[in-house]
């Protein structure tokens, strides 16, 4: 059986800009996909060209078998986007949108009548279905945008970044909607750059970080791949790059620590991967005493999907979010650090 998306060595260039390079997954029919990473990471791209709406540079896109390439017309046909930014009419109602999405796929009148006061429904949507779009708040607007989306049953629904600035509330109620959609066997790929999003909803994850996927698992198996527990440490609120050095190359001597690594966006913050069974922060503060090193901060947790991405990139999430908005430049912390 053909997956429901397969994506393979997917390549994308903006001028000077690599945005994609060689990205390869694959989706299976039914499951929520979850593709994680910092602004700028490649991600909303890879949607683009999935969705036709960006041509690659190379490789190949599939969706249930069909070349989304060779036969972009049809697997329009089999995709719902939902972009990030939601684009409606004000001055139309929720069903008038509906009603115009309709068209556009060429449903029957009757089918479309149908489907829409089910989308309606599904969505909660009634009390406001006959109000211009203009009046909704950004979680029903989000809601209609999903709507519109699902309207001609696609097999699979593509969402970039589907709760960005929306509240707690509305972000659940969301949350609740998906669930309920991969249960009845739709296909959703989704961005994120929110963890405890993708860590709820995704059955798989890719991680990906400049154009390029770093790692693929569900959520516990890419969680184990970390091994024990986290501990953060801080020597100094700004460590000098030296005195980090020296306390990894001790951490490292420890039995029961497994990794160490220095994160340089933090403020050479080291980050060490330690036995869950050893009483790993009572011994590391006494070891860094041993050794006249001072301790400014450290905390112990499980693993999380940001110590994944720190694994692979030696960096966090949100310290590549701040990168890539040109807010930090860790080369220019460090050197101002050490005056």
């Amino acid at each position: 059986m053909a997956p429901a998306v397969l994506i393979e060595t997917l390549q994308k260039r903006y001028g000077t800009v690599e945005a994609v390079k060689k990205v390869s997954l694959r989706v299976e029919s039914g499951e929520i996909f979850g593709l994680l990473g910092p602004n700028g990471a490649g991600k909303t791209t890879t949607l683009r060209c999935l969705c036709t709406l960006a041509t690659p540079d190379a490789g190949t896109i599939e969706v249930s078998g069909v070349s989304v390439l060779d036969n972009p017309r049809v697997a329009r046909q089999l995709l719902g986007y939902v972009a990030q930014e939601v684009a409606l009419d004000k001055v139309l109602t929720g069903r008038e949108l509906l009603e115009l999405q309709a068209a556009l796929y060429h449903l029957p009148r009757a089918i479309a009548k149908e489907r829409i006061e089910q989308m309606i429904a599904l969505l909660g949507l009634t009390e406001w279905a006959d109000q211009r779009t203009g009046t909704y708040s950004g979680g029903i607007r989000k809601r209609l945008d999903l709507a519109a989306g699902l309207l001609h049953k696609p097999d699979v629904l593509v969402l970039d970044e589907p709760t960005v600035g929306l509240d707690i509330e509305s972000r659940t109620a969301i949350w609740q909607f998906l669930r309920q959609l991969r249960d009845g066997g739709t296909t959703v790929l989704m961005t994120s750059h929110y963890l405890e999003e993708v860590d709820a909803l995704a059955d798989r994850v890719a991680i990906i970080d400049q154009g390029v996927v770093i790692a693929t698992g569900t959520p516990s198996e890419l969680k184990d791949r970390v091994g024990g527990d986290r501990v953060t440490l801080r020597i100094r609120e700004f460590t000098p790059p030296q005195e980090a050095e020296s306390a990894k190359t001790m951490l490292n001597d420890l039995p029961f620590v497994q990794e160490v690594i220095i994160n340089e966006a933090q403020g050479n913050s080291l980050n060490l991967v330690v036995d869950p069974q050893s009483d790993a922060l009572i011994t590391i503060q006494q070891a860094l005493k041993e050794a006249g090193i001072p301790t400014f901060g450290i905390s112990q947790a499980r693993p999380s999907l940001d110590d994944v991405y720190l694994a692979a990139t030696g960096k966090t999430l949100l310290d590549a979010d701040l990168a890539a908005a040109g807010m930090r430049d860790p080369k220019k912390e460090r050197k101002q650090n050490m005056r």
